[in-house]
């Protein structure tokens, strides 16, 4: 194992020279991972994107656009051959079609290679021609991405961890009483071990249905082609002293291991360790909908997501010596189109307070991070309603339940995001005295003009900080 081991550090490591010497002296490639919280819009957010960077006219705040300096973009096939390309034609036909409709959701990672063509900059730029700058796009779930924290823990640790958690969920305390009161020290049954992993699992559903963002095992909720093998089937107990070795608990442990090394360890290695650039989108509105628990749950996430990082600069001796680092970090809330834009800064601020402990561990470790509001596809318009003696600033668009036209007034964000951020930390059950309501829009049906792509919020800006500087 120790051999193995230090075989694949070393074909890494050879692999992470190719790379910088390729990029250093040919064409740089920036790999940008995209993942998400659930319901954040992963599959509109890189659909978008795309369609932005292939047709320009709405990307602004792109440093290289407003330049002019990007002088062609086109797609190519991926450069890895073994996962499956993101079906970027499918999914922007759903959103720009006469009856247009949200892309299914990711359930598994695909990739997408966009070239830009782009004239350089600096004194010698008059006597070069134009170089190609290659953006390999990931998409894979963020119930992967909250997987990569268990590397660092152990069974007793995580399922002290789960159970604590679950209790304050719904369904969750549920669970938490068949655990307390399973005799896990008794030799393994399997229909017992099967019964915990379902009844967990479908909790996890539950708690995720209802807004709350750490439901790991992330696979739990993704099977795929584990569905059903006992490396899915393991469930959080309560942590023991001495137990024998054929016991359930010990089998639960196992299993447990298993999962890290089997599932987990292998997507890193192959895939998450290769990422330069990271945005992370998150469905903030819909915890603050959900409550004061969901949102507290939302910030410790985004603290543990950090652990799963190795940000840092991704200087040329770092990337020989050490292997490539995270070297920018994109938190962003989703869903900025269902506030009118004078709240906007508003729910800015509260995605920045939610990150803080995870930014400023990226900034320590040397990473550039940022938060911002941002909506990939803008599906609604702004009104103005005058209401029991006041203006209300609302959102209008067709409701995805009924598809009828309607105004909503989703409540105004406090100024102070410590209003959210305090009770939530102090264990509140709701919030004090505030409604703060989201309703869910159909995309609205488009008319582009030539060489523009969808109409978004701030996706331009997204875009300047996530890959401007390599243009």
């Amino acid at each position: 194992m120790v051999i193995g081991a230090i075989a694949e550090s070393v074909s890494r490591s050879v692999g992470n020279v190719t790379d910088t010497l390729s990029e250093t002296f040919m064409e740089p490639t920036i790999r940008l991972g995209v993942t998400g919280l659930a319901r954040a819009g992963k599959t509109v957010f890189i659909t978008s994107l795309v369609a932005n960077l292939l047709d320009r006219g709405r990307m602004s705040q792109l440093v290289a656009q407003s330049e002019g300096r990007i002088l062609s973009a086109y797609l190519q096939p991926q450069p890895d051959d073994t996962i499956p390309r993101f079906d970027y034609e499918n999914h922007l036909g759903d959103l720009t079609s006469r009856t247009p409709s949200w892309p299914d959701s990711t359930r598994s990672i695909s990739e997408l290679r966009l070239s830009l063509k782009v004239q350089p900059t600096g004194m010698l730029s008059g006597f070069q021609g134009p170089r190609t700058v290659h953006l390999d796009i990931v998409d894979y779930p963020g119930e992967w991405l909250l997987d990569l924290s268990l590397l660092d823990k152990s069974y007793a640790d995580w399922s002290s961890e789960m159970l604590t958690r679950m209790a304050h969920r719904p369904d969750g305390p549920a669970y938490v009483d068949m655990a307390r009161n399973e005799p896990s020290t008794d030799n393994l049954d399997e229909s017992r071990a099967r019964a915990l992993a379902e009844t967990y699992t479908a909790a996890l559903h539950v708690a995720r249905n209802a807004g709350f963002s750490d439901c790991s095992p992330g696979r739990f909720l993704l099977p795929g082609e584990l569905a059903g093998s006992p490396v899915l089937t393991f469930a959080p107990l309560p942590p023991k002293g001495t137990v024998p070795r054929k016991s359930l608990w010990r089998e639960m442990e196992r299993r447990f291991e298993a999962y890290k090394s089997r599932v987990v360890k292998p997507f890193f290695r192959d895939h998450f360790s290769r990422i330069d650039r990271q945005v992370v989108l998150v469905d903030a509105l819909g915890a603050i909908h959900a409550g004061p628990r969901a949102v507290e749950d939302l910030r410790q996430t985004m603290a543990d997501i950090l652990t799963a990082y190795r940000p840092g600069a991704n200087a040329f001796l770092t990337n020989l010596l050490l292997g490539k680092r995270v070297e920018k970090i994109l938190f962003a809330a989703t869903k900025a189109d269902h506030l009118h834009h004078s709240q906007h800064p508003r729910l800015t601020g509260i995605m920045e307070a939610m990150t803080r402990e995870a930014r400023d561990r990226a900034r320590f470790a040397g990473a550039e991070t940022q938060a911002l509001s941002l909506a990939s596809l803008r599906a609604t318009t702004e009104q103005t309603i005058s209401h029991g003696g006041r203006d209300l600033n609302c959102v209008r668009g067709t409701l995805l339940k009924t598809g009828k036209q309607a105004a909503f007034y989703p409540g105004e964000l406090p100024q102070d995001p410590t209003h959210l951020l305090g009770p939530a930390r102090d264990g509140a059950e709701a919030w004090l005295g505030q409604d703060y309501e989201v309703m869910n829009f159909a995309p609205a049906l488009l008319t582009l003009k030539p060489g523009e792509g969808p109409p978004h919020i701030r996706l331009d800006r997204a875009a300047q900080f996530l890959i401007g500087d390599k243009l």
